[in-house]
């Protein structure tokens, strides 16, 4: 398993030091979709001064391009995803996260049916054009405090089933699992569907440490057979002392 924080160039730097194999950024942060290029050449640039990959970004879409509702609008997706997946490729990206809360929230009194078949139609809209730039685009549930929608694994899974293409993943989050009480279960059940992952504590949403309970979920991702990233995903407020502490706890969690 390789072990990363999300976060910008400032905190990588730290990760970096402490042994971290990659950092996560956001879509906004180093793609800069509805910028023009020379806004993303130079965040770029920020990333090859690090000297940490960055093979995953998140924060997929902002909050005013729908998704779900009447106000979503496929072709406007379809112009931003299209420069987003370019650029990807292009910075070695090669995991997006499609959290998106907003972006994805079903508006009040709007058929849930019909937006089920707006997020399937997005996601065959927009798994071709990932797979175009070597980008696999993964599904995080959220949990119900930040969008009404795609909450549980297995809801998520649902989503990937139904869009069907190797592209189009899933992954899964132990900070939204726990907190929603989400199932053993569904991640052993949609194992083979988790390209990716993301790691906090419940309380306070911080770090692995030692007097932390991110066991449960290492060991659910452990015993589904899952080798590949995890990130942390949380509040850091003194990285230098907290990442390396984090590090050695999940390292040890995984080991036992």
């Amino acid at each position: 398993m390789k072990f990363g924080v999300c976060g910008g160039p400032e905190i990588a730097r730290i990760a970096r030091q402490a042994g971290y194999d990659y950092f996560e950024w956001s879509v906004g942060g180093l793609l800069h979709p509805r910028e023009e290029e020379r806004v993303f050449e130079e965040a770029l640039a920020q990333v090859h001064a690090v000297g940490l990959p960055c093979p995953a970004v998140n924060v997929f879409l902002p909050a005013d391009l729908k998704v779900t509702g009447p106000d979503a609008n496929l072709e406007a997706l379809r112009a931003y995803v299209t420069t987003a997946f370019r650029r990807a490729g292009q910075a070695g990206v090669e995991i997006i996260v499609f959290g998106s809360g907003g972006a994805r929230r079903i508006p009040d009194g709007f058929d849930r049916a019909a937006a089920m078949r707006q997020l399937v139609e997005f996601g065959k809209m927009a798994a071709p054009l990932a797979g175009q730039w070597g980008v696999t685009l993964v599904v995080e549930p959220l949990n119900v405090t930040e969008t009404n929608v795609l909450n549980t694994v297995e809801e998520a899974a649902g989503l990937v089933r139904a869009v069907d293409h190797p592209n189009f993943m899933l992954l899964v989050d132990g900070y939204h699992w726990a907190k929603d009480h989400d199932t053993l279960a569904g991640i052993r059940k949609n194992a083979g569907l988790v390209r990716h992952a993301h790691i906090a504590t419940v309380e306070g949403r911080r770090p692995p440490r030692p007097e932390d309970d991110c066991a449960e979920f290492l060991k659910a991702l452990v015993q589904s057979g899952y080798t590949g990233r995890i990130s942390i995903e949380g509040r850091i407020d003194a990285p230098e002392e907290e990442l390396p502490v984090a590090l050695e706890t999940m390292r040890r969690l995984v080991a036992a």
